[in-house]
């Protein structure tokens, strides 16, 4: 595919484009996962990669491939080496190489300390990358989703903000019976591992398998999810201790430091499918139950270990954030493992700051709340929101509660709502809350009017298809209809809503997200009540149109179309009141609202 100026020529794969994976991978010393000298922690691969033109620069860590086709062969030796590299930038890019090894030199700064590993050391090389050629909803066409210090993420290539739905379970999403490795039968919770079967009908002839034909059920899975609009999946990939036990990226449930190659393998061929796709990658690196199991809660050999392999071998994904946490914090009796302190949570963000080349968003979910986190000393760009009402009432008031803290160190908190609801029920399968009206109100909606850039949506316990046992989508299809309702009225506006926050004041009987005197999205949950807007002083006039959250279509006009402002009835008045009128059509149900300077 291209030539390189090496001392060690690697094999280069995938498309040379912007934003597309780019693998190179080097012939280097045969080990295996077993080995007495651990390959994983006395090895250090890194890349350096520079944009010839503009000096732009990416350090990116390697990774142990064994015989460079894992998925297929389930091979847990061999003498493959790789880098994952994304470019954002077409033109020539150069590659320096950078192998050594040492007792813990995976983990060490001191690279320089460490021997040359063969040739590959210090090789270098090129490659001209060219223009993508790939089309929405395939993330190559929007480029990295970046936190730019706003409450939305911005995709980097097209320039559009994101919001996120989709489902939040199972949270066991990877506890798949087609991947490799010794968790499905090793005693802990086996029952618990899924065929994904009711989705195997939705894999389509060219889609990804390994292995002959493993990996249909999930999939499929993922085409179905995707064909409801909806852009996010998340999953846990560690629950050693937890509630399902089955997802862990070692060869074993008892070793934390030898991770099992063909299985990462398969697990990145799910997720390029998702990208390819258009899903949001929502990485959950641990869960309440084991957080102090790696280093006591610590940043020692084990953690960094394992954050190094996620980074290496996943951290290439354009759309994604990592979470260092699902319930995170010391907030509950008896917690199995120690409880991590504000020091060590600190220390996670600080970490995946420092080592992701791509600077993906990192957030934390709750447990202990967020408030020991905003300081100068936090690299959290976002929280991922936990609530506990049955009714999903909670939400509204939390998300704005956390957009109005004070920013002290420049960076706003991106605040997405990944599990609201109770524990005990969240969002019912579509056979027992067919219209799903309180997870639309106060969950969807009272989340986007507060300001939150997105919804992931939790499956609860106490109904069938749960957070651990579900294995199909399609139980809650009436309800990924609404969201993608949601998404579609966000896509076809044409207002900045990355730059407004709650303005609940300005809308009587409603909640508001607005940009004073320019926009105001509203929602009603009632349109029957007597409806206003407060506008400041002026001289404007302002567009009224209409929205059906329940069956979603174009904005509608209603009873009244246009509202005005004249700046000498407001002689006394910093804002003047003015009645919105009403929809055509179902006023007594819930309607969005688009009020919009013209």
């Amino acid at each position: 595919m291209t030539s390189a100026v090496a001392q060690v020529s690697p094999h280069i794969t995938g498309e040379l484009k912007k934003w597309h994976s780019i693998s190179l991978t080097f012939d280097g010393p045969t080990v295996s996962e077993t080995d007495k000298v651990n390959p994983f922690v006395n090895y250090q691969l890194n890349a350096v990669f520079t944009h010839r033109k503009t000096k732009t620069q990416y350090k990116v860590p390697g990774f142990f491939a064994a015989d460079g086709d894992a998925a297929n062969s389930g091979a847990s030796s061999g003498n493959k080496w790789r880098v994952i590299f994304t470019p954002d930038q077409e033109g020539a890019w150069d590659w320096k190489i950078s192998f050594k090894t040492a007792p813990f030199i995976a983990v060490s700064e001191r690279v320089n300390s460490g021997y040359s590993v063969g040739s590959i050391d210090n090789s270098k090389g090129h490659f001209i990358v060219k223009s993508s050629d790939k089309g929405y909803p395939d993330f190559r066409e929007r480029g990295r989703l970046e936190y730019v210090n706003k409450p939305y993420l911005k995709f980097a290539e097209s320039g559009d903000y994101f919001i996120k739905a989709g489902p939040d379970s199972p949270e066991n999403l990877l506890s798949y019976r087609d991947f490799d490795g010794s968790f499905h039968q090793d005693g802990f919770k086996d029952d618990l591992v899924k065929s994904w079967q009711a989705h195997e009908q939705d894999w389509k002839s060219g889609d990804p398998v390994w292995q002959g034909d493993k990996g249909k059920g999930l999939i499929g899975a993922l085409n179905y999810i995707a064909s409801k609009g909806m852009n996010s999946i998340s999953f846990l990939t560690l629950n050693i201790m937890g509630d399902d036990q089955n997802v862990f990226p070692y060869t074993d449930y008892h070793t934390y430091d030898r991770f099992d190659v063909s299985k990462l393998a398969q697990w990145d061929i799910v997720f390029s499918h998702a990208q390819k796709l258009g899903l949001f990658l929502h990485f959950k690196t641990q869960e309440a139950e084991n957080q102090g199991l790696l280093d006591n809660g610590g940043l020692g050999l084990e953690r960094q270990l394992y954050y190094r392999e996620l980074i290496a071998r996943f951290g290439h994904h354009l759309a994604l954030n990592w979470n260092m946490g699902e319930e995170n914090g010391n907030w509950y009796p008896k917690h199995q493992t120690l409880p991590q302190t504000r020091i060590q949570r600190l220390s996670m963000a600080r970490y995946f700051h420092e080592q992701d080349p791509y600077n993906h968003h990192v957030v934390i979910h709750n447990g202990n709340f967020f408030d020991d986190l905003t300081g100068a000393d936090s690299y959290y760009t976002g929280v991922s929101l936990q609530t506990s009402l049955k009714d999903f009432s909670s939400i509204h008031g939390t998300v704005k509660r956390i957009r109005s803290w004070p920013i002290t160190n420049g960076r706003p908190f991106a605040v997405a709502v990944d599990e609201p609801g109770d524990a005990q029920f969240a969002l019912e399968p579509d056979i027992d809350n067919p219209s799903h009206d309180d997870a639309r109100m106060n969950g969807l909606w009272g989340a986007l009017t507060a300001g939150a850039w997105g919804t992931e949506w939790y499956f609860g316990y106490k109904r069938a298809h749960s957070d651990l046992t579900a294995q199909d989508w399609r139980t809650r299809d009436k309800f990924w209809t609404q969201a993608k309702h949601a998404l579609d009225f966000f896509s076809m506006i044409d207002v900045d809503y990355q730059d407004a926050e709650s303005q609940d004041e300005a809308l009587v009987n409603g909640w508001a997200l607005a940009k004073r005197g320019e926009f105001y999205i509203g929602y009603v949950k009632n349109a029957e009540k007597d409806l206003a807007i407060k506008l400041p002083k002026g001289i404007a006039n302002y567009s009224i149109k209409w929205f059906n959250p329940r069956n979603g279509g174009q904005l509608q006009l209603g009873t009244i179309k246009q509202v005005s402002v004249d700046e000498t009835l407001q002689y006394y008045f910093q804002t003047v009141k003015r009645n919105i009128g009403k929809p055509t059509s179902e006023i007594d149900k819930d309607w969005v609202v688009l009020i919009e300077r013209l």
